[in-house]
């Protein structure tokens, strides 16, 4: 049955169907489907049937109120500029409707035959805070940074709320799933409740969510040890170490994405079909794809050059990543803290599991000689080439390699691809330099979770290493010449461009000075003020925070967003080149690393506004560096910018394939399935 609407497309989303719960039990529905004739089933048939058998989509959820609420929170007062300041207060204003709770009075079962109706809906016992878009659900990483910014609005009940759903569902399900849905049941994400957990104690003193929390992170770790973690032997040093990777075990596609794997995997352009245990491979890589959180990036291809269809060379199984195992490192460190006196065996024994961690990653996966951390591949034996966001995250997470330790030069040599973008784009940083597959993860795409790892990486470098002033390219040199040798793996002529620059249709793919397009005079474009004495690091974060800060609020303007008073909307044929006539300003979940208007692209659907984590790290950014940030430079809107500033964000079309199958008749799929 899925696969057969799926096929059909009745919804520009496949996960529309797989969120709608059942108006009748599941063996009614089966029998309403069946009576069709399924040799000349067609779309009008299947759409009366989801009409008449199914209800709408998010009924479970309804508006939760947030306890201790206010329109002004204190952090407010940190923020000097008077725009930046309004914008904080008015992202504050967003968490209200973003606020969830399970609606009891329409909840269906999730179990086939126990009840009148069924869902895919968990029902959670406390309200949350969704990231937005088709993500109406609790989901697992994402929370993270939702949770950074609840914190910021003191909004402490709703962060131990979250925290309670999280506990739930380490106790039923012995894991935290990838969100807050059945479909999801098979997969985890980037397991950060010990880190929100200690954020949450840290904040509010409240030592009273420990009697549970202790408890149910041990069971979440032990999960990842248990499922997730292999013997990797060095092929460096010929240490072997516990080290986790994603594997999913799955044989189909996944329910809200059904359409796309089948096509991935089902590509009729191809002149040799996948055997059935090819396609059992592929499924289960797709779904390992989505537990990285990276759904998906060059990063974990073997064929990457292939563009969107190197998906069919996914091969996450076999990586160690260096993001999932400093996150894991660092649960460690925390919970070991966390236990303190009260537990001094269990602290020992977490400290010990996470020295080898951290050995691991020192090992496998730091290029002393790159001065970056890279994903350690399985298939081949030795570490990727292929440089990621993923390579802050150790810094972030406290494991800082000694060859960055011993010197302001090599501590400003792992950053320095910062630097480069600061000075050579528009925009913040990208997920990776890779720009030609047309995956969400891979570039243009920046991502706000990474701009607030690399601030929190470099906040983490002790300050001995922090004190010189921003190096500076030699003469005929760009910012680029700043980074080590190799660490991209690019050339700087194989470099992304950067086509606009102050609205000139130009496309900057020189070498040289004349390629650092943003650089001014102790600071870039868009990049806040230079201070007197202030060190590179200092910089870095001056110019990183007020780059996203300007991401964000500059998008959110050019879809209609305005400032009562401050920032009038734009004229409505300025949104009419951003489709966002009617609209009141759109917080995106990704943005353009190229422009500082625009949303981010690419990916299996439209881009998604609300959102959760988005607005979790503008406000832990200017909460934090509030004193730093100045009023944004958002260039004029531009008629060739409409494509990436629409309303919606870019509409993504399915590949080509999709009309190929869809063409078939439906007769000959039925036949296919039966």
């Amino acid at each position: 049955l899925l696969q057969i609407v799926n096929l059909a497309q009745p919804y520009s989303d496949a996960k529309t169907i797989v969120d709608k719960p059942t108006s009748k039990s599941s063996q009614q529905v089966l029998a309403d489907f069946a009576a069709y004739n399924l040799s000349a089933l067609t779309e009008g048939n299947i759409v009366n049937f989801l009409d008449n058998d199914f209800l709408g989509e998010g009924l479970e959820l309804q508006g939760a109120p947030l306890p201790g609420f206010s329109a002004s929170p204190p952090f407010l007062n940190n923020i000097t500029d008077p725009l930046v300041k309004a914008f904080a207060q008015t992202v504050n204003g967003y968490w209200p409707q973003l606020a969830r709770t399970a609606n009891q009075s329409v909840l269906c079962s999730i179990y086939p035959g126990d009840g009148p109706c069924e869902s895919t809906f968990i029902p959670l016992n406390y309200s949350f805070v969704i990231p937005g878009g088709r993500f109406r659900e609790q989901y697992y990483w994402d929370s993270y940074w939702i949770v950074q910014g609840l914190l910021e609005s003191q909004l402490y009940a709703t962060v131990n709320s979250t925290l309670q759903n999280f506990m739930d569902e380490i106790s039923d399900f012995g894991f935290v799933p990838n969100g807050g849905r059945t479909y999801y049941l098979d997969r985890s994400q980037p397991p950060l409740f010990v880190h929100m957990l200690s954020d949450y104690v840290t904040t509010t003193g409240d030592a009273s969510i420990l009697q549970r929390g202790l408890p149910s992170a041990e069971t979440e770790l032990a999960w990842w040890a248990t499922n997730r973690t292999i013997q990797v032997k060095s092929p460096y040093t010929g240490q072997t170490y516990s080290m986790a990777r994603y594997a999913v075990n799955n044989s189909a596609p996944r329910p809200e994405s059904y359409i796309e794997d089948y096509l991935t995997v089902h590509d009729p352009t191809l002149s040799t079909p996948l055997t059935d245990s090819q396609a059992a491979d592929l499924y289960s890589e797709l779904a390992s794809g989505a537990e990285t959180g990276w759904d998906y990036s060059s990063r974990f291809e073997m064929v990457p050059q292939l563009g969107n269809p190197g998906l069919r060379t996914l091969n996450v199984r076999n990586h160690i990543p260096v993001d999932l195992n400093s996150i894991l490192y660092k649960a460690h460190v925390l919970l070991a803290n966390l236990y303190g006196s009260s537990n001094p065996p269990a602290a020992a024994t977490h400290l010990q599991v996470a020295a080898g961690i951290r050995a691991g990653i020192l090992d496998l996966m730091w290029d002393s000689s790159k001065l970056a951390f890279y994903d350690f591949n399985l298939t081949s034996n030795s570490r990727n080439s292929i440089f990621t966001a993923a390579t802050f995250y150790p810094v972030w997470n406290g494991i800082v390699p000694d060859e960055v330790l011993s010197s302001q030069a090599n501590a400003f040599g792992y950053f320095a691809a910062v630097n480069m973008v600061m000075n050579r784009y528009n925009g913040t940083f990208p997920v990776t330099f890779v720009d030609y597959t047309g995956l969400q993860w891979d570039s243009p795409n920046a991502w706000p979770p990474h701009q607030y790892i690399i601030l929190s990486a470099l906040e983490a470098l002790p300050s001995n290493l922090t004190t010189n002033a921003l190096p500076t390219p030699g003469s005929g040199q760009s910012t680029y010449d700043l980074v080590p040798a190799g660490q991209l793996n690019f050339t700087e002529a194989q470099l992304p461009g950067q086509p606009y620059h102050n609205n000139q249709a130009v496309n900057f793919t020189a070498t040289g000075p004349g390629a650092d397009v943003n650089g001014l005079n102790g600071t870039v474009v868009n990049g806040g003020n230079a201070t007197a004495g202030e060190g590179w690091a200092a910089t870095l974060r001056r110019e990183m925070a007020n780059r996203y800060v300007t991401s964000v609020l500059c998008s959110w303007y050019a879809t209609g967003g305005s400032i009562s008073g401050m920032l009038p909307q734009l004229p409505a044929a300025q949104l009419n080149l951003s489709n966002s006539i009617g609209n009141t300003g759109n917080m995106f979940e990704k943005f353009s690393n190229l422009n500082v208007d625009s949303s981010g692209s690419g990916g299996e659907y439209t881009v998604q506004v609300g959102f959760g984590w988005t607005n979790g790290v503008l406000l832990w950014a200017t909460a934090n560096y509030g004193q730093s940030l100045v009023a944004p430079q958002c260039p004029p809107l531009v008629a060739a910018a409409s494509s990436s500033s629409g309303a919606g964000g870019l509409m993504v079309s399915l590949p080509s394939v999709v009309g190929m199958v869809v063409a078939a008749s439906v007769s000959l799929l039925v036949s296919f399935l039966l």
